[in-house]
């Protein structure tokens, strides 16, 4: 059989395609054969090249089982024994193989939109690093001539469901198996690989199981910035079946999305302070545009919780959990993210069974763990945060936006005082003047106000997207300046 030598960056430039925040992002008509072949195998080569085995999954996105195809060709080529575990959540698949010491490869684009798709990958002890992202991206690889033809002939191999029995008995050893009788909660089903997972383990759990809005059609959620439908939704859900709970994911299941009794959604990053407060975390990394709760929260632990600011990313979070373990072997640390998604980075005893580490999002285990508190606490959900500091986040996001218009407008607005007040303009309330007294450069331009509040821009690394991040002593503060500064910035960039 004929092949031809392929740089993946070279191939990857001419198409379009990248590594995003988390994995490999593109549109799919641009994830050819070739190009995931070529990904596959150079993931295999430069970052696991003593693999003997690869776990494969995927989500359910239309475009994903073709991508499938294409890898496990390339991971058969690499002579490698392929585990298909069919379509299942992400933190699924990355924890049977870290129990396994396998690496894995997941087929899936997250929540940005069914037009696009992409591949995530793990070594045999979780999520890959920024500098395996550069070593598979130089690998030079063989790929046939004719892999599109050979994976259009392909038929996905029988489904192995081991993968799915062991993520699920890492949470029912973990709980009580009655904190969830007499409750009726609600499944936002949409198109998350998710959603049986989750409906099978709140029924374990005791729960009156409420499905809602299934579909077969792809639907992009995006649990960092929820859509006023789905605000609507949540609301309209809880009054009209009673519900105590609402729980959801992402389209890939490693982002949740959590409502309480009144159907009002949780943001991510007061999630996960509620999760490290669960788990009596000792360190905690997240990201710079979660709420600073975090710090506030950290304060009242004794000793003191620590706590990393990061990049925005899983991977970045990863290595600050992993720069903490070096201070400190034997603490207790977690990451999360402001979308939610919650990363256990050592092994914790909860209730006393072993809780093992998974540094890799997961949106089972905060949704447990709310349900949990609710239920130890004997309070509803909306109370879990009745004593936390007074500080709330808002976020949206302009779409269809060009990464290089983002980041010009950025740096325009970072170097230009003139051009801050203006923006600033459309928050000041009537004889306000807002200033910009200090600025994060950590990841986009974060701005903390002479107010208290604080502003974050920044181009997102999935998609064609400008985000914003807005923090406030107020919510409907917080929402309205999201709303204004991005109709300020959506006047000035042309788009």
């Amino acid at each position: 059989m004929s092949t031809s030598v392929v740089q993946v960056k070279q191939l990857s430039d001419e198409l379009g395609v990248a590594f995003g925040t988390s994995g490999v992002r593109g549109l799919v008509k641009d994830l050819t054969p070739t190009l995931c072949f070529a990904f596959v195998r150079s993931f295999l080569q430069t970052v696991c090249p003593s693999a003997s085995s690869v776990a494969i999954g995927m989500d359910l996105r239309p475009s994903s089982s073709d991508i499938a195809k294409a890898c496990l060709l390339a991971a058969e080529s690499f002579g490698a024994k392929v585990e298909f575990c069919g379509a299942l959540p992400t933190p699924a698949l990355a924890f049977y193989a870290m129990q396994n010491n396998m690496p894995a490869v997941m087929i899936t684009g997250s929540h940005i939109p069914f037009d696009r798709n992409g591949i995530k990958f793990y070594r045999p002890d979780g999520e890959i690093s920024k500098a395996d992202e550069a070593s598979i991206m130089n690998g030079l690889v063989e790929v046939p001539e004719f892999v599109s033809d050979q994976a259009a002939q392909l038929a996905l191999p029988v489904i192995d469901h081991s993968a799915v029995e062991l993520f699920k008995q890492r949470y029912t050893s973990l709980f009580p198996s009655n904190m969830l009788q007499g409750k009726r909660v609600g499944v936002y089903e949409h198109s998350s690989v998710a959603r049986d997972v989750i409906k099978e383990l709140l029924a374990h759990f005791g729960a009156e199981v409420i499905s809602l809005e299934r579909t077969e059609t792809f639907v992009p959620i995006d649990t960092e910035a929820v859509s006023e439908e789905d605000v609507q939704k949540g609301l309209n859900w809880s009054k009209e079946y009673k519900l105590d709970a609402i729980i959801s994911t992402d389209g890939d299941g490693d982002r949740p999305l959590i409502a309480n009794e009144k159907g009002e959604w949780l943001r991510g990053d007061i999630l996960g302070v509620l999760c490290a407060d669960y788990l009596q975390a000792t360190h905690v990394a997240a990201p710079v545009n979660v709420n600073t709760v975090l710090e506030l929260r950290g304060t009242l632990q004794s000793p003191e919780r620590i706590s990393l600011r990061t990049r925005i990313g899983s991977p970045y979070v990863i290595a600050g959990m992993e720069d903490l373990l070096q201070q400190s072997p034997d603490a207790r640390v977690v990451g999360y993210e402001a979308n939610g998604g919650f990363l256990v980075g050592a092994d914790f005893v909860v209730n006393n069974q072993v809780l093992h580490a998974l540094p890799t999002r997961d949106s089972v285990l905060p949704a447990l763990i709310v349900l949990a508190m609710s239920y130890e606490q004997a309070l509803p959900i909306s109370q879990l945060t009745a004593n936390y500091p007074g500080r709330y986040t808002a976020s949206d996001r302009i779409k269809d936006i060009p990464t290089d218009v983002s980041r010009q407008l950025i740096a325009d607005i970072k170097t230009s005082k003139a051009k801050q007040t203006e923006l600033l303009s459309a928050i000041a309330q009537e004889s306000e003047v807002l200033e910009v007294v200090s600025i994060d450069e950590t990841d986009g331009l974060r701005m903390t106000l002479n107010s208290g509040d604080i502003v974050h821009l920044r181009p997102s690394g999935n998609a064609p997207e400008l985000r914003c991040y807005v923090e406030s002593k107020i919510l409907r503060t917080a929402k309205r300046s999201v709303s204004e500064i991005l109709g300020k910035v959506f006047e000035v960039s042309n788009v």
